[in-house]
């Protein structure tokens, strides 16, 4: 029925950073192919005792193994989201298998958030918005305009965000799993 070779796609990831709070969310679906074979995963999930947000875009497995690895840096620098990143990053693009992984997190503290990549990327950007995944972009759009031109709370922007990017994205769905800190 499906191709080995069939590449799992869809996730959209969004995290909103507003007025000390900051808010991660996830669509549900998976899709491989034209088909979708699931349509609530959760996507998202807290670390470290709640003090940490994490999302996943790519390979299931993939993530998993990510999530896993993370976990072990934040244990590594408790308290200290930059370089448990930095070091998980590293790595992820020097370890011969996990150089393979097909993923990407994003992550956020009550201090931090950022994007990190098997190629070494460790981002934080500007605004304290970040985005993965194939509707990435379209939530990202929808949550900068959304935080610049209306009062919403991060949690309010990440649903209306993610909502959007589902209108459009035909890899994301309305089965938004929402964590905040």
């Amino acid at each position: 029925m499906y191709e080995n070779r069939s590449r799992i796609r869809g996730t959209t990831i969004l995290g909103v950073r507003r007025e000390g709070k900051v808010a991660l969310g996830g669509d549900g679906q998976v899709t491989v192919g034209d088909t979708v074979l699931k349509a609530g995963a959760k996507k998202v999930r807290k670390l470290q005792d709640g003090k940490v947000l994490a999302g996943f875009a790519g390979s299931v497995a993939d993530a998993l193994t990510l999530f896993e690895k993370f976990e072990a840096r934040l244990k590594d620098f408790p308290s200290n989201l930059p370089k448990a990143a930095v070091e998980l990053a590293k790595e992820w693009r020097t370890d011969r298998y996990l150089r393979r992984l097909e993923a990407q997190l994003a992550v956020a503290d009550a201090g931090h958030s950022f994007i990190i990549s098997g190629t070494g990327d460790v981002i934080e950007p500007d605004d304290g918005i970040v985005a993965i995944g194939s509707g990435g972009a379209l939530a990202l759009a929808a949550a900068r305009a959304l935080v610049a031109h209306s009062g919403l709370e991060a949690s309010a922007v990440v649903r209306a965000s993610m909502e959007i990017a589902a209108d459009i994205c035909i890899y994301t769905n309305r089965e938004i799993t929402i964590l905040e800190l």
